[in-house]
């Protein structure tokens, strides 16, 4: 089958989602970056393989995306109730036909009697979460931001360049799936602060931060490397899933491909296979959230009416005379830690934490100083810096 013949069926079946062209340009157009498929509206069943005979082509057509609708149904049901297929109840065609959003072509071959295929089944989620009893009821995990890490020719990439491992990533519907991932895009800061380096850090601090930027609770690490012995020969794939700042494997498997032509195909076994180890890992209780990755926020007790606030930059807390929110130019990851590490050497300076970072940008951090707040300017300007009141904080800049 053409390039062009692929890409027009698909456009075809992407287009019956009401997704048209602006999924293929999210995925084919930009340079950097792939936004993932939305995949809240529907489950997915994807590789459903089909070999039909029929009198003609048309209706062995037919009758294959038929097939593919009742197997794809019996695999969802087993997956979301977690049972095996021979389990799952049959259901009439023209059930079937009401709860079909879908039907994506991921290969075919038609001959004039017959049939091949593997496609791609996408089920309304509205109308197929009754049928499939508890599926809804199910244990759904708190959300996981996901960096995918791909090795090859030696290299390893995540979003520091568009590759076909996120590509993969940005194709799965995790519609159907209990794992809450938080999938980036690639575009903007992601590919500063979430790259291969990041993915191999342990400390906690920097995670917290990202994590809280990103709207997640928890981090996870999918990891392939690609080796080819000879071009145009097989390609090998070994994959990891990986969780947490730690690094804790959760599965590791291989995977061959043909040729190169067949690498998105087996990556996205890769990605479901994947999917089903974290599930599973989130049923067995393996998949549980680091207590040092959640961000408590700071307990401020209530002052009384009558309690004279010294300044707008200055909070009390326990254990400190004042709490300052303090603003500090961050154009890269040694200069936050510089940063923190200049406040500390501060006299007087009992803890800094990092509220909000930014790097390229103006990052936040919280200081709790014991001492006189005018003290704690005069410390400040002794350093070197030179202090804003902002209303709210203090900015600190450093004569260049």
């Amino acid at each position: 089958m053409t390039p062009a013949r692929r890409i027009s069926l698909i456009a075809g079946s992407v287009a019956a989602l009401g997704l048209g062209g602006l999924a293929l340009a999210q995925i084919e157009g930009n340079d950097r970056g792939v936004p993932p498929i939305d995949s809240s509206a529907n489950y997915e069943v994807g590789g459903v393989a089909v070999d039909v005979s029929a009198k003609t082509a048309d209706l062995a057509r037919t009758f294959g995306w038929r097939l593919a609708q009742r197997r794809a149904w019996k695999m969802l049901w087993a997956k979301v109730n977690n049972q095996p297929v021979t389990a799952a109840p049959d259901l009439p065609d023209g059930t079937l036909d009401s709860i079909v959003a879908g039907i994506s072509v991921e290969d075919e071959q038609i001959g004039a009697h017959r049939y091949i295929a593997h496609l791609g089944v996408l089920f309304d989620r509205g109308r197929s979460a009754q049928l499939l009893g508890q599926a809804e009821a199910g244990v759904r995990s708190v959300p996981m931001l996901v960096i995918p890490v791909m090795w090859s020719g030696g290299a390893p990439q995540s979003f520091e360049h568009r590759t076909d491992w996120q590509k993969a990533w940005a194709r799965f519907r995790s519609g159907g799936s209990p794992i809450d991932y938080v999938r980036p895009a690639g575009t903007g800061l992601d590919p500063l602060l979430l790259n291969v380096a990041q993915a191999g850090r342990p400390g906690r601090g920097l995670w917290r931060n990202l994590i809280d930027q990103y709207g997640a609770s928890d981090v996870l690490v999918p990891i392939v490397h690609i080796v080819r012995h000879y071009p145009g020969g097989p390609v090998l794939a070994h994959f990891a899933a990986l969780h947490g700042p730690d690094r804790d494997v959760i599965a590791r498997f291989d995977l061959t491909a043909p040729d190169s032509e067949q690498l998105p195909r087996m990556l996205d076994e890769g990605v479901r296979r994947i999917d089903e180890a974290y599930a599973q890992a989130l049923r067995d209780g393996r998949l549980r959230t680091d207590s040092s990755l959640i961000v408590e926020p700071p307990v401020v007790p209530e002052l009384p009416e009558e309690a004279p606030v010294e300044s707008e930059s200055a909070i009390a807390l326990p254990g400190a005379a004042s709490t300052f929110l303090v603003q500090v130019d961050t154009p890269d990851d040694p200069a936050l830690i510089q940063a923190q590490a200049a406040l500390r050497a501060l006299p007087g300076v009992k803890e800094v934490a990092t509220d909000s970072v930014a790097l390229g940008g103006i990052s936040v951090l919280r200081v709790a100083y014991d001492g006189d707040p005018q003290a704690f300017r005069t410390a400040l300007a002794v350093a070197g810096y030179t202090v804003q009141d902002t209303g709210g904080g203090l900015r600190l800049t450093r004569p260049r």
